[in-house]
């Protein structure tokens, strides 16, 4: 099983999770279709891995898990600072595969418990972690639309077009980089000195975020509606990529500390 596919899977769904967030902070779309949005997107790196198919009956599923997972930094985080919820998500998967369960629904289950955890560090993360995993994030989408635009938007929006294998895409600095900055966030996010959320960081991510979609609507226009429905970039893939990457360019722009609000903001919308 390609356990980077799941690592990896949870900012690409955050990506999306974050521009939905600020689209229901300026009001376009309501809570039921964020979730709607967001759910789709967290699924974006879900690939049917034909190396799990074949040797899952061949090797001890133990022991396989235990070797894909001690060699991703990531995980070994995780297990440091949250043991038990690893050896949790370890067994439930185990248990799944054993059972007979395809690929897809391992991931579908337990995906959504890593997210969860990234996504908590990230609010406590220091601005310059929070930062660096977002410059990542927009890394990803840049490589992947050199290859072609109707890549980068099968990479954002599979469930309309049809999604991608984009670990065959990215080059490997860029993955590489990306696993750098999850460990340090996460790390960074852990102990005393982890940041706290203010409410007056709140409500000045709030004011710089309007500003940001603001200064889009020149450029983007009605092609800002792609934001609340993806749909309706399906024939205008290069604009919807251009359309996500200046949205995190221009936040990324921003004064460090003012970028890294409106990302804990959007990540941790509710």
């Amino acid at each position: 099983m390609n356990w980077t596919h799941v690592l990896l899977a949870g900012y690409a769904g955050a990506v999306i999770s974050a521009v939905v967030a600020l689209m229901r902070k300026k009001g376009w779309i309501g809570r039921i279709s964020a979730i709607v949005l967001t759910l789709a997107a967290i699924a974006l790196w879900n690939v049917m891995d034909a190396y799990y198919l074949k040797n899952q009956t061949n090797q001890n599923i133990d022991q396989q898990l235990d070797a894909a997972m001690a060699s991703m930094p990531t995980w070994q985080v995780l297990k440091e600072q949250e043991p038990e919820k690893v050896e949790q998500i370890r067994a439930q998967a185990a248990l799944m595969i054993k059972a007979g369960k395809r690929e897809q629904q391992v991931i579908d289950s337990i995906q959504p418990q890593i997210l969860a955890i990234q996504k908590n560090r990230l609010a406590y993360a220091p601005d310059e972690q929070v930062v660096a995993v977002m410059q990542v994030n927009v890394a990803q989408i840049e490589a992947v639309q050199q290859v072609s635009d109707d890549a980068c938007y099968r990479f954002l929006f599979p469930e309309v077009k049809g999604g991608i294998n984009p670990t065959k895409l990215i080059p490997q600095t860029v993955m590489s980089q990306r696993i750098k900055a999850d460990v340090a966030m996460m790390r960074a996010a852990w102990g005393p000195d982890k940041h706290i959320v203010t409410s007056e960081e709140r409500q000045h991510a709030q004011l710089s975020a309007r500003k940001v979609i603001q200064m889009m609507v020149p450029t983007y226009g009605q092609n800002l509606e792609i934001l609340n429905d993806p749909r309706k970039g399906a024939e205008k893939e290069k604009i919807t990529c251009n359309l996500y990457k200046d949205l995190w360019r221009n936040v990324l722009a921003l004064p460090q500390n003012e970028a890294a609000g409106i990302i804990r903001m959007a990540m941790t919308a509710e």
